[in-house]
């Protein structure tokens, strides 16, 4: 399968499951390919045929995002080297949650979440520590009864109700001896960092020089500006003195060409899916903004005063826009 046609089935499953989608990213390079909301998750897709292809500085780039627009970095694709990704396998690559496009179907369609996970070693699954404790205790059974049956050690069985997740042989093990289901699905959406080691966010890459001015204009707003480089957008910024969905605006910064154009278009058609506004800073433009991104030339910026004007600047373009 070509991976435009893999893109565009991936795409088609969310939006049977519901997901308002964006506009696919066609331009390079970009660390996704389409942002999609349901409901309040929002996810952040990469698409590939093979998911080692998929790079540290995209995985980083991707989490980043994630933190700035609230939104779950994923990654979708059909095999790792020369085998085919698992059925209802959630694997990591770069701290980026990855599964094929079967298990993206079983979940976001039929809403059954993954319960197994693959790490270092072979694949886990999440043991319900309290549940386990109960029907041992329910049984009679000792922690030393138990590490028999399962031929590990009695500190294993108690790391295993202090909620240490196990392997699929000990689970199995575990669900046949009790005749009751013990684990728990790899929350994909909200906890996927709990089942696996993850550092932390990585920092802010350096701001282009030629941004210079907009980032010291945006700083001295009132944004904090987080830069990009593998997205169609040159930076996030987030206004911290509100929460009310207009704190984050996307901002591009380039002559206005007609790459340019079909950056500023992307960028709107992400905006509508994670309700985020967009701006793009342009040397010259005969327009006030395209399909919603507001455009403003440089000239203009010196009279950005705050956050709130550059916003209002913002609504003012784009609903004249749409009024035309």
């Amino acid at each position: 399968m070509s991976r435009g046609a893999l893109v565009g089935n991936v795409t088609a499953m969310l939006e049977d499951a519901g997901f308002a989608v964006s506009e696919r990213c066609a331009i390079r390079p970009k660390s996704f390919d389409v942002a999609a909301r349901r409901g309040d998750s929002l996810v952040l897709v990469k698409i590939l045929g093979n998911v080692d292809a998929f790079t540290e500085e995209t995985g980083h780039e991707m989490r980043r995002l994630g933190s700035y627009l609230r939104a779950t970095p994923l990654l979708v694709g059909l095999r790792s080297r020369d085998e085919e990704l698992k059925p209802d396998v959630v694997y990591f690559r770069h701290g980026v949650p990855a599964f094929s496009p079967d298990t993206a179907y079983n979940f976001f369609v039929e809403g059954v979440p993954p319960l197994i996970y693959a790490a270092p070693g072979g694949l886990y699954v999440n043991i319900d520590g309290d549940l386990l404790a109960d029907e041992r205790a329910d049984r009679e059974w000792s922690l030393g009864q138990l590490a028999s049956e399962l031929g590990v050690s009695r500190r294993t069985v108690s790391k295993y109700e202090d909620g240490m997740n196990a392997s699929v042989e000990i689970a199995m093990a575990l669900e046949e001896l009790f005749e009751a289901p013990l684990t728990s699905p790899v929350d994909v959406l909200e906890g996927a960092e709990d089942v696996h080691d993850s550092e932390p966010t990585p920092e802010d890459p350096d701001a282009d020089p030629d941004d210079a001015e907009v980032v010291t204009v945006l700083t001295r707003a009132g944004f904090r500006v987080h830069p990009t480089l593998r997205s169609p957008f040159k930076a996030v910024s987030e206004d911290g003195e509100r929460d009310d969905g207009e704190d984050v605006v996307l901002t591009g910064h380039s002559a206005f060409t007609e790459a340019a154009e079909k950056r500023a278009r992307i960028m709107s058609s992400i905006g509508r899916v994670a309700d985020t506004r967009s701006v793009y800073f342009v040397e010259k433009a005969n327009r006030e903004s395209v399909d919603g991104t507001a455009l403003v030339e440089r000239e203009e910026l010196a009279e950005i005063r705050d956050a709130e004007h550059l916003r209002e600047v913002i609504r003012e373009r784009a609903d004249r826009e749409e009024a035309a």
